[in-house]
């Protein structure tokens, strides 16, 4: 399918030089992702724009497992390598691990909270929710740990972007839906979370809240401008995690969670140092069993930190636990409206 590109919100700074164009799809929240790279770039002196990228999947109603999250990745990546754009901004969790050489992740910058959200009525925590209550998510990884609790809750598949799933909550369609708290966060609407899910309810998606902010790998002049807008903090948390995903040979739609930070400690002598943490799961899409690992190393070593956690839980069984097949559901919550691109 052939995508159509529209300029929008040129912004020249005060110079003579072409705006760089920032692709993006035409999402409220992807809009606004991209719109924090525009504005960083602008404030840096580099004038910029962005370009909207009509993609396949936001013409879809299709459960994203049966489209592939690569169909949002790959139309902008293909206006990337054909000249008409120079940045696209992803949510880092929807790109696939294998690396593409033609292009380079120059800059990823500070993360939103990764932690999952839920929004659910009357107010209501997960632990409050009555047994039969029905959840909808986008997600298998959040379907397999929310019936793993074993709270004997619903859980449908849901799709839409996030004004239309956070109505099926207030007029009474669904009990409650689990959602990143990044995208809520982004678009100003944390006010709708009736609970944070910490890690050890819920361990989020590899890379969730992280953006990915990527350009020709030949164009070593933005390389070294987006580079300034880098986090390395989050680069190591976000290296540890997609390089599990990897190891797992998972994609980013597997009951794969998992969360990296980096975190200052104290040595037997009182200096103190930087440390990398990171925790995975490999859970049963039916929920009938998690596996959850741990390892704690220096941040230069995220990748293999990555992999090696990754190896411990193949060890103890995990390729065995993600061929468990899904529940089929009673009723499908799917939303025809085009899918926000931080889910």
């Amino acid at each position: 399918m052939t995508t159509t590109v529209q300029e929008e919100d040129t912004v020249t700074a005060g110079s003579m030089r072409a705006p760089w164009r920032i692709g993006t799809r035409g999402s409220l929240l992807a809009l606004t992702q991209a719109g924090t790279v525009r504005d960083a770039l602008i404030a840096a002196g580099q004038p910029a724009e962005l370009v909207v990228i009509k993609t396949p999947g936001d013409l879809s109603s299709d459960p994203v497992q049966k489209i592939g999250v690569g169909v949002f990745t790959s139309a902008l990546r293909d206006e990337l390598a054909a000249g008409t754009i120079d940045v696209a901004v992803h949510s880092y969790k929807d790109l696939p691990t294998a690396q593409d050489p033609r292009f380079t992740i120059a800059a990823i910058p500070p993360r939103e909270d990764p932690r999952d959200a839920l929004v659910a009525r009357d107010g209501l925590v997960l632990g409050e929710l009555p047994a039969g209550a029905v959840v909808g998510t986008s997600a298998p990884r959040r379907a397999a740990q929310l019936r793993a609790l074993g709270l004997g809750l619903e859980i449908v598949p849901l799709r839409g972007n996030i004004d239309s799933r956070l109505r099926k909550v207030s007029e009474g369609e669904l009990d409650a839906i689990v959602i990143a708290r990044a995208g809520l966060s982004r678009i100003g609407r944390t006010d709708a979370i009736t609970e944070s899910l910490e890690p050890v309810q819920m361990l989020p998606a590899p890379s969730q809240g992280a953006l990915a902010v990527e350009c020709r790998s030949d164009d070593p002049e933005l390389v070294d401008i987006l580079a300034e807008l880098d986090d390395q903090p989050t680069r190591a948390a976000v290296l540890a995690e997609r390089a599990l995903l990897g190891e797992l040979e998972a994609g980013c739609t597997a009951p794969i969670g998992a969360i990296a930070e980096v975190v200052e400690s104290i040595d037997e002598d009182g200096r103190i140092f930087e440390e990398l943490s990171l925790r995975a799961c490999a859970a049963a899409i039916d929920g009938s069993d998690v596996l959850r690992a741990s390892i704690v190393g220096a941040p230069q070593d995220a990748a293999e930190l990555g992999r090696t956690l990754a190896r411990e839980l193949l060890d103890l069984g995990a390729r065995a636990l993600l061929s468990v097949d899904e529940p089929t559901p009673a009723t499908d919550f799917t939303n025809s409206s085009p899918m926000e691109n931080n889910r």
